[in-house]
């Protein structure tokens, strides 16, 4: 028996709906719109959502993450009178199990439950498989990081490929020695391969050897790194970097597992798995011709998503806990006391460097600190104070021009300023400009709402970047 939340705005498919799945067995709760849905989630909580697009008070596209964040993670199965390519696209991306378009057959929806429930059942036992993951280094407990490391798990259990993405600093390097460490060959070695580093001249001999005398400079013979990762981890770090005249090398050699050192006769067999980590989009790459799509698909046969530290506000305290007291220990200092305002100011920060530039923080925080025993917030550096600054004072003036912009359009007078505080141009700014990128975008989606394609033409925009910015403002293509 699983806890069912249906949500539609028509009383009598929600009604219908609850009533069939209650005949088999299935606690069933009601939604009709965003507002009671976010209710429900709270006192349900429940194992699948089915979730309509076309709601009073929004798109059901807009809070999919929102549900998924839920203390029961929900699965959620998109049902939609309104169905559209760019739309099921959407509700994929954000973490949808499935998109469904009405009319459809009770038998069908049941399936889909069922497969959903099956799913979910199977995650769950690879979520407490997590749970005792040798994790060394990788520090926290949010919703965020537990999921990644379900993805973590899942992938230490195969032999297959790995891509790890995120952004610049949120550790993709720990992920994937957490992927060795917890596989079959955590006894062998883990072979770095800083594919960013790597001389455009040296790169094959670096990869696959060389013999005695095969380039100027080669004085001795040289093993190389695919051979040195046999029975080990391969981890290819920043593949998106790696030189597009050597990809197709590199692919033959990781389906392979053969290659030629450089001045050889013969091939060299090597048995390594391959992890390869990037912080780009590498679909962008492939589509703009900087990367191969056929390295691209034997690289990514699992894929798991490394989160920014901004999903993981939970875990910051503990991070820098951690970092804390490491760097302490080694630079011969006392522990450190904390202040609240230290931490509530590390939480406020957005950290576009993720955990790497967290730790510098705690590094420089201690300098400057020396043998003061408490932590405060007036230790951090002056940008990332400037920055909260800046911040507090944005979401002061978003606040008035939210009130501000109402009237202002209801008027229509082109002469009439909203009542706002001026002593920051450059947040001012800042949120005008949001408030200019949101207008031309709902300007778009008014004229091309049905031809994505052209509105990316029209905007100068590519797919990606397209369907980011219509997340970020929380439009949606349905209609």
């Amino acid at each position: 028996m699983a806890k069912l939340l249906v949500v539609d705005d028509d009383v009598r498919i929600s009604q219908l709906l609850g009533e069939e799945f209650s005949r088999h067995g299935h606690r069933v709760a009601i939604a009709n719109s965003l507002h009671s849905t976010r209710q429900q989630v709270a006192v349900s909580t429940p194992d699948v959502v089915f979730l309509d697009v076309q709601l009073p008070d929004g798109s059901g596209l807009d809070v999919i993450q929102e549900l998924k964040k839920a203390p029961s993670n929900p699965e959620v199965i998109i049902l939609t009178g309104y169905g559209n390519p760019e739309g099921a696209e959407i509700a994929i991306l954000n973490g949808a199990w499935d998109y469904l378009e009405k009319p459809i057959s009770l038998d069908k929806l049941q399936l889909a439950l069922n497969r959903a429930l099956e799913y979910r059942q199977q995650k769950q036992k690879a979520g407490r498989g997590a749970a005792v993951l040798e994790r060394s280094q990788i520090i926290g407990g949010s919703p965020a990081l537990l999921e990644c490391l379900k993805e973590v798990a899942q992938a230490a259990q195969s032999e297959a490929s790995v891509l790890v993405y995120g952004e610049t600093g949120v550790g993709k390097e720990l992920i994937s020695r957490a992927i060795h460490c917890n596989s079959l060959r955590r006894d062998m070695p883990f072979v770095v391969v800083d594919c960013a580093a790597l001389p455009d001249n040296l790169v094959e001999s670096v990869l696959f050897g060389h013999e005695k005398g095969a380039f100027t400079g080669a004085e001795s013979r040289s093993s190389g790194l695919l051979a040195k990762a046999h029975g080990g981890t391969l981890f290819l770090d920043e593949v998106g970097e790696f030189p597009l005249e050597m990809q197709r090398k590199l692919l033959r050699a990781l389906q392979e597992h053969r290659f030629r050192p450089v001045g050889a006769n013969q091939e060299v067999e090597s048995d390594f798995r391959v992890v390869a980590a990037t912080n780009r989009d590498l679909e962008a790459v492939c589509e703009e011709g900087g990367f191969r799509p056929d390295l691209l698909f034997r690289l990514k046969a699992i894929t798991v998503r490394v989160p920014p530290l901004l999903e993981r506000v939970e875990d910051i305290k503990a991070i820098a806990s951690h970092f804390c007291a490491q760097l302490c220990e080694r630079y011969g200092m006392p522990t450190k006391g904390f202040s609240p305002d230290f931490f509530e100011s590390l939480e406020s920060y957005d950290w576009p460097g993720n955990v790497r530039e967290l730790k510098n923080t705690i590094d420089w925080v201690l300098a400057r600190a020396l043998d003061l025993p408490t932590l405060f917030s007036a230790h951090l550096p002056v940008s990332i104070r400037a920055k909260l600054a800046r911040d507090a004072v944005g979401d002061s003036l978003a606040a008035s021009l939210s009130e501000a912009e109402a009237p202002a359009l209801a008027d229509g007078g082109p002469d009439q300023e909203p009542n706002v505080d001026l002593e920051s141009l450059k947040s001012y700014r800042s949120q005008a400009a949001d408030l200019a990128e949101r207008r031309y975008l709902q300007a778009l989606l008014a004229r091309f709402g049905d031809c994505p394609q052209e509105a990316q033409r029209i905007s100068g925009l590519s797919k990606a970047r397209y369907y980011a910015l219509l997340q970020k403002h929380r439009l949606s293509l349905e209609k």
